[in-house]
């Protein structure tokens, strides 16, 4: 495991106080009333999250025990009674937000919709009796492989208010990615659509759904759930497929909320991993619903009035968290658009908060880059003057677009959350609160309330302020994922075996190489295992490489990240060929295309460079940091006395 190093470009001196006129109404508004907060959940983090899980949420049954912590494993609220659809549905009815706007949805094409509460409680309820004509039933998992459209929300919502956990996968995942994920998870139903539309085309989902099942390929599904989006010829398998609009409308609007236990699974999401089988990373329902409620309210400061935009997919768990989730489980109006910024109008996300109002947006870092890139006339040709708060997801982000994002997006007046979490987290672990922290631009600043972050070295003690280090969380918290799905021993080795305990008090590692200032801020410096961020995804490079070696022309493969200016990662494979192929650009083309199509147009390789051999321990361990530095053009650095043969290095630098 390599150490993280440490950018000189990080070393910031601006700070930013949140502005009074944000203050003024902030619920949490100073950095001492943040102070007290943090401190009182560190003398007891279990009560303090019992208190919490009181107040904000509704229990069909109050739990036994806060925390039970058999170290690496965690249980919040045991024996306690909940439903996060019932959160996020039914107790609003009751209120004024019954007819409040719950869903605003803009299409690619520019059709739109909006949900209230009402609506959308009566839609979920209909799908939720859907799912279980087709008999799904407690405990089934369903797969979910959906555009950006009301129905994957609906999906999601109906299958946890019958229990039945879900498995949402990427829409621009191939058909074998599909597979294997709904393999994993043993999906006995699929919910899709016919296709979807992104930068002015049509994905075809329904297609790839007919590959993944085909020759029996998931024996486990036993139903196809289709929705219509674009209206594409699609082939309907007989006795398997069905489509949703069909179902629905003869569906009753009344489902009673199943009262799952808190420890019950809520959905199982696929995240990448350093080896090449994606990790399916479990979620359960009580202490997931609380974190991920909380923390939206909290580092968001949501209002009743406000209109919340996170431009994420809900194939990913900024989706699940903070469309969905987070967002309902607090009575807010969430925004869901289809499509992203595309050569028929590269402005579009400006049109979606101008045309209703916006008041926080959320967005990734890769995204604001590209932003710079096109200039500041198009959002300028916008009114914004309705965005009050902004948040930045996915990486790091550099100084240079947090003060574009400052100055050009929120003209100086709207706080930016910098938000360090990952698909295993459930929630944010290390952000601002917008009325009461001051930020500096790159830095996710100080740990959630209740969250107990530092940053040691391999041993496990704490680094001195300003030296890198891995980033660490000291105590269990309520959303923390509770295991790799089916294999206990993969979560305790990859998430808790890297650092010894301390005191005997386990740490979480998170993989992130950080460093604290002077501060006690944090600034996360990005991976430190075999995971390559691209746009914000995560990437395990062994699962490229695998993709890589399955086409008939490739012996070996090694795959590192390349620093990209709007990517912030790119992917640069080094291939050796078998004997009888040649390199060639057409052939560096087909392997591209050969990747896309065993994963996904997100894991295309920016560069191949085609090489006799690569450098290799004596053990035949391939050494990826001279990899890296080939990639980016760096000096290659470091002890080589251990490679096999140095002269491939030569051959490497020579191409």
């Amino acid at each position: 495991m390599a150490s993280p190093t440490i950018e000189s470009v990080l070393n910031e001196s601006r700070l930013f106080s949140p502005p009074a006129s944000f203050t003024d109404t902030a619920a949490i508004n100073s950095l001492d009333a943040y102070k007290a907060l943090a401190e009182k959940a560190a003398a007891d983090p279990a009560k303090f999250w019992a208190e919490l899980a009181e107040q904000e949420l509704h229990w069909f049954k109050p739990w036994d025990t806060a925390l039970d912590w058999q170290p690496p494993f965690a249980k919040w609220f045991v024996g306690g009674k909940i439903n996060i659809s019932y959160n996020c549905l039914d107790r609003h009815l009751t209120t004024w937000r019954r007819n409040k706007a719950a869903l605003i949805w803009e299409g690619e094409p520019g059709d739109s919709r909006t949900l209230t509460y009402a609506q959308l409680h009566r839609e979920v309820c209909q799908v939720a009796n859907v799912l279980k004509s087709l008999g799904v039933k407690k405990g089934d998992r369903v797969g979910i492989y959906m555009p950006m459209i009301p129905e994957a929300a609906i999906a999601m919502l109906a299958c946890a208010r019958i229990g039945a956990p879900h498995t949402v996968i990427f829409g621009g995942f191939s058909a074998e990615a599909l597979k294997d994920r709904l393999n994993d998870a043993e999906a006995k139903l699929v919910i899709t659509a016919d296709g979807g539309f992104r930068k002015d085309k049509t994905i075809a989902l329904k297609a790839a759904v007919d590959d993944a099942l085909a020759d029996n390929g998931v024996p486990s599904v036993e139903n196809v759930l289709v929705v219509q989006r674009t209206k594409a010829a699609v082939t309907m398998h007989e006795g398997r497929d069905h489509w949703w609009h069909e179902l629905q409308a003869h569906a009753d609007a009344h489902c009673p909320a199943e009262e799952m236990d808190a420890e019950d699974m809520l959905f199982i999401l696929y995240t990448s991993g350093t080896t090449g089988k994606p990790k399916g990373v479990v979620h359960t329902t009580g202490g997931y619903n609380l974190y991920t409620h909380t923390t939206f309210k909290w580092t968001f400061d949501i209002k009743d009035t406000d209109v919340y935009w996170c431009t994420a997919d809900v194939g990913w768990i900024t989706g699940h968290s903070y469309i969905v989730y987070g967002p309902l489980s607090n009575g807010a109006t969430t925004v869901m658009y289809e499509g992203v910024p595309r050569p028929s109008n590269p402005g579009c996300f400006w049109d979606v908060i101008e045309k209703y109002g916006v008041t926080i947006f959320y967005t990734a870092p890769t995204a604001i880059r590209a932003f710079i890139k096109m200039g500041d006339e198009l959002p300028k040709a916008r009114d914004l003057s309705s965005l009050r708060l902004l948040g930045t997801v996915g990486e790091p982000i550099n100084p240079e677009a947090w003060m574009w994002y400052h100055t050009v997006i929120g003209k100086e007046k709207c706080p930016i959350v910098d938000t360090w979490w990952q698909t295993e987290t459930g929630g944010f672990m290390v952000t601002p609160i917008p009325g009461a922290v001051p930020t500096k631009p790159g830095s996710a600043t100080l740990p959630f309330p209740g969250i107990i972050a530092d940053v040691v070295d391999l041993d496990g003690h704490p680094v001195a302020p300003g030296e890198g280090g891995y980033l660490v969380i000291k105590h269990p918290w309520p959303s923390m994922m509770r295991t790799v799905y089916g294999n206990d021993e993969r979560y305790r080795r990859t998430y808790w075996e890297h650092i010894p305990p301390q005191d005997g008090q386990y740490l979480y590692f998170a993989g992130d190489g950080a460093r604290k200032d002077e501060d006690g801020y944090f600034w996360v410096m990005g991976r430190v295992d075999d995971v390559i961020s691209v746009s914000g995804h995560r990437l395990g490079t062994m699962e490229i490489e695998s993709a890589l070696v399955s086409h008939p022309a490739v012996a070996e493969a090694a795959v590192v990240g390349r620093k990209d200016d709007i990517k912030g990662e790119d992917i640069y494979a080094f291939v050796t060929l078998e004997g009888q192929y040649s390199p060639s650009d057409a052939l560096k083309q087909e392997l591209k295309d050969h990747v896309v199509k065993e994963i996904g147009i997100i894991a295309r390789p920016g560069e191949i460079k085609f090489a006799d051999a690569l450098p290799k321990t004596r053990s035949g361990k391939i050494i990826r940091r001279f990899l890296r530095s080939l990639a980016s053009g760096e000096a290659i650095a470091g002890d080589a006395s251990t490679m096999e043969d140095q002269s491939v290095l030569d051959q490497l630098r020579e191409g």
